[in-house]
């Protein structure tokens, strides 16, 4: 077993804070065997659903005091961002921390327990109520950020896929696992804004120069060169090329289909008592195959949220016996080009290029950024 600090640290008793914003980080991390659903020697969850606000705390606090520091961010200004849920939860909280008024653009397929959460913590939640027919839900919600910014003076959008506070707001999270552990052999990623993964990559890498990191996506998303389609799984993947994605830090990249997340998620809720939503389930999936392949435990992987948001999808059987929701992959298929992943329940790709054409050739149009919407 790795080598790991032994027992909790800290004041006895726990953390005395004066701000909420104290409660962000130093989060624990658990070693977890539970079969996913083969099994394997074990990978440590980092429990980011033990903060007050999940893990996206980290960044709405890096986003919005760099915002404040270089006065774009006005004393008791509004914050309007686009979330699919989890950003919006980690808003409202550093957004009441800091006075600030947070505008939340979601669309119709949120669920209504988190609206009713962002209510409750004094967020305004504005709905987009159909897909761009391009772009999906994202693009039509970045659209309605574009017209509040413009009804609402000296209002703040944060731009979470392109802001680089964002991944500078989990270089902590890094230094946290280099703290925890004496070694490791790889760190597994979910992948949507991509700013937990630059962040952390960023910081391990200095520690341990041959740490493998592996990012974790979902079918349909154009982060890493799909098609961009409507995705089932809510919270990681995109319909854009966000900025921030270190793409050169990958190793490799999964792409692991719904019905396997929410099934991994089951088996960790029955077998380990610690779960979350999609992001945790399939980098669960891809941690466990990581530590038989690697046939160590010497594998971390960042759990992003807890399970109470997903009660009626993941863990709602109407649910997944409507959406067909059967897990059979148990290995991933392994292919040399992105383009050969299309179909797959859960597929695996060494090879990790960019997919912008912006970035990747100089040129100003690339049809799938949000760089090319008429905002």
């Amino acid at each position: 077993m790795i080598p790991l600090q032994q027992g909790p640290t800290g004041i006895a008793g726990g953390r005395r804070c004066e701000s909420l914003l104290d409660l962000i980080g130093d989060t624990p991390v658990l070693r977890v065997s539970t079969p996913l659903p083969r099994r394997h020697p074990g990978f440590w969850a980092k429990l980011e659903a033990v903060g007050p606000a999940t893990m996206k705390a980290r960044a709405a606090l890096s986003m919005l005091r760099g915002a404040r520091e270089r006065g774009e961010l006005r004393d008791g200004a509004a914050v309007v961002e686009s979330s699919s849920g989890t950003l919006a939860v980690g808003l409202a909280f550093v957004g009441s921390a800091l006075g600030h008024p947070v505008v939340v653009v979601a669309d119709r397929e949120l669920d209504e327990m988190t609206r009713r959460l962002l209510r409750a913590y004094g967020a305004r939640v504005e709905l987009v109520s159909e897909p761009h027919p391009v772009g999906g839900w994202q693009r039509a919600r970045l659209e309605r950020v574009h017209q509040l910014l413009a009804d609402l003076p000296g209002a703040y959008w944060p731009d979470q896929y392109n802001n680089p506070d964002n991944p500078a707001g989990y270089r902590e999270m890094g230094r946290e696992l280099a703290e925890q552990f004496d070694a490791l052999d790889a760190v597994v990623c979910s992948v949507g804004t991509g700013g937990h993964s630059a962040g952390i990559a960023s910081v391990v890498r200095e520690r341990w120069p041959e740490v493998r990191i592996i990012g974790v996506d979902s079918p349909r998303s154009s982060v890493f060169g799909h098609q961009p389609g409507r995705r089932l799984m809510r919270g990681l993947g995109s319909s854009l090329h966000p900025d921030n994605v270190a793409y050169e830090q990958f190793d490799e990249v999964h792409w692991v289909g719904p019905a396997e997340a929410a099934d991994a998620c089951r088996r960790l809720a029955a077998g380990s008592f610690v779960s979350g939503g999609w992001s945790t389930g399939a980098t669960a999936m891809v941690a466990a195959w990581c530590a038989r392949e690697l046939g160590t435990d010497r594998v971390a992987a960042v759990f992003p949220d807890g399970p109470e948001r997903y009660w009626e999808s993941v863990y709602d059987d109407e649910f997944c016996r409507r959406h067909g929701l059967t897990a059979r992959a148990v290995e991933p298929d392994t292919v040399d080009d992105v383009r050969a992943t299309a179909g797959k329940r859960w597929a695996r790709c060494p090879t990790v290029p960019d997919p912008c054409r912006r970035r990747r050739t100089g040129q100003q149009h690339c049809p799938v950024c949000e760089e090319d919407a008429a905002l």
